[in-house]
């Protein structure tokens, strides 16, 4: 298959997508044991650009078993730290030579801007690579003192990390080469084997990245992509009895479910899961900050963002000026296809997803108010006009479930103790932000919020110093930060008496 579309493809990229399908196991793509195929569409047309490998359970036991020799035997993690280091530093170099093919793959498998994927899927995962890379020399453990008698003896204690061993990491549709990379690169940080799982709709950067670090030098079988089904690869893939770490980022449901897996076997997880996300607007915010802060936050990358704002609890003297600015912003958006660099207005990721949000909107549009934004085209690409649902009762499926979706709502509140109570009134706490000018304000906010990240006049701002995660049923764990690579490690604890 090939891309039709009007926009110009860089010749790499139009290389990979009129490839044959395949997974990436053994050190190299093959065809695996599978015969099924699952068509990638672009979202902006709903045509079908490549196929790849509906793997089966034989393909990801091949993997997993792969992987799990490659751990044992020790090619990777009994690199010196500073090798695997060199190695991971030159895997990010690669991404930033492929950036632009790579960046053009992304919109065209996921449907956002490309201004989007040059800033996430490339520059991004170059980034965040580089850091996990500087961690593979930052492992430690630690001495003590014991209490216990001594007697004749004497003691020698202390603790060392160990790579967990074979890592599962289950990859989303929404930012699906930078997420990828986070599942990864700080498990190769630690020495482990990976195998990837990354979402049907999106799995084309996954095995693009995984040949790239073949490139880079990583041995064979230390990271492994096989493509397919949640219900079908990813299943067989995490009840896998040599699994010994399972990361993922996906919906609160099937986090629920992977951890009934892990269960299973005593696996640790990692969960990054939905966010029903507040913002809190006092009557001092800047506007001026404040309108542009909640139109990122809300509807960056169409509003499909674990963290995006959906929720906005505004003081009453400011209500109706803020309703307006964004109503008349969401109005004046452009509207195109992800490789129109002009479009402000991309599709979401597939029919079946638009077809959930207009669900939202359709229960919304009859029971409360709802402004439309900018006018999308109609015929088969994935587009959803932006939306803001004003006040909607507790009726409205979408006060309290996640859109994930183009779609705000807003309302207004008498007191900062009620827009908090409202607030934290989830069952979900990843993300939150508070826009104000007052310090004292955001201080006193910032602790009250139920949320992983509290943000203060910006919205959905990552970095990978910053911790990410989410309390509540938003995960378990944390994302990023100094403590990233131990989340793939065991901690061994040894006693010398001498």
């Amino acid at each position: 298959m090939v891309y039709r579309g009007k926009f110009e493809i860089n010749v790499a990229t139009r290389a990979f997508l009129a490839r044959e399908p395949g997974i990436v196991v053994g050190g190299k793509r093959i065809a695996g044991r599978s015969k099924g195929r699952i068509p990638v569409f672009d979202p902006a047309s709903g045509l079908p650009i490549a196929e790849v490998v509906d793997a089966v359970t034989e393909d990801v036991n091949d993997a997993v078993e792969r992987a799990h020799a490659a751990f044992r035997d020790g090619r990777w993690r009994n690199k010196t730290p500073a090798e695997r280091e060199r190695i991971l530093f030159r895997f990010a170099e690669l991404i930033e030579k492929n950036g632009e093919a790579l960046a053009q793959l992304e919109t065209l498998e996921q449907g956002k801007s490309i201004h989007l994927s040059r800033l996430f899927a490339s520059a991004g995962s170059a980034e965040w690579l580089r850091y996990a890379a500087g961690l593979t020399t930052k492992v430690e453990g630690r001495t003590m003192d014991l209490s216990m008698p001594p007697g004749p003896d004497r003691w020698t204690a202390y603790t060392r990390r160990a790579p967990v061993g074979v890592v599962a990491g289950i990859v989303p549709w929404n930012f699906p080469m930078a997420i990828a990379t986070w599942k990864f690169a700080p498990a190769l940080a630690a020495g482990c084997s990976v195998v990837l799982k990354p979402s049907e709709f999106t799995p084309l950067s996954a095995l693009w990245l995984a040949e790239l670090a073949l490139e880079a030098g990583l041995p064979d079988d230390v990271l492994n992509v096989v493509t397919g089904t949640g219900q079908g690869a990813g299943s067989a893939l995490v009840s896998h009895r040599l699994i010994r770490k399972i990361t993922f980022t996906g919906s609160t449901a099937t986090g629920k479910a992977i951890a009934r897996a892990a269960l299973e076997n005593m696996v640790p997880i990692g969960l990054e899961l939905g966010g029903k996300n507040p913002a809190v607007v006092l009557a001092d915010a800047d506007l001026e900050v404040t309108v542009p802060g909640l139109m990122g936050g809300g509807f960056f990358n169409q509003g499909q963002v674990c963290a995006a704002a959906s929720r906005i609890y505004v003081e009453e003297a400011i209500h109706d000026q803020l309703v307006e600015a964004l109503a008349d912003a969401i109005k004046s958006l452009p509207v195109g296809a992800g490789m129109d660099p002009a479009a402000q207005v991309t599709p979401l990721v597939s029919r079946e997803h638009k077809t959930k949000v207009t669900r939202y909107l359709d229960d919304a549009k009859a029971k409360a108010k709802v402004i439309a934004g900018a006018q999308v085209p109609e015929g088969d690409g994935y587009f959803v006009s932006p939306h803001i649902v004003i006040a909607p009762a507790d009726n409205v499926a979408l006060k309290r479930e996640e859109v994930f979706g183009p779609v705000i709502a807003i309302q207004k509140v008498g007191s900062r103790d009620e827009a908090i109570a409202l607030a934290n009134d989830t069952d979900m706490g990843l993300a939150a932000s508070v826009w104000t000018q007052n310090l004292k304000a955001a201080m006193t906010l910032t602790r009250q919020l139920d949320a992983g990240t509290v943000w203060v006049n910006t919205h959905s701002f990552i970095d990978p110093a910053l911790p990410f995660g989410g309390i509540k049923q938003s995960g378990l764990g944390r994302e990023f930060g100094t403590d990233w690579v131990n989340a793939y490690t065991e901690l061994k604890s040894i006693c010398i008496s001498h």
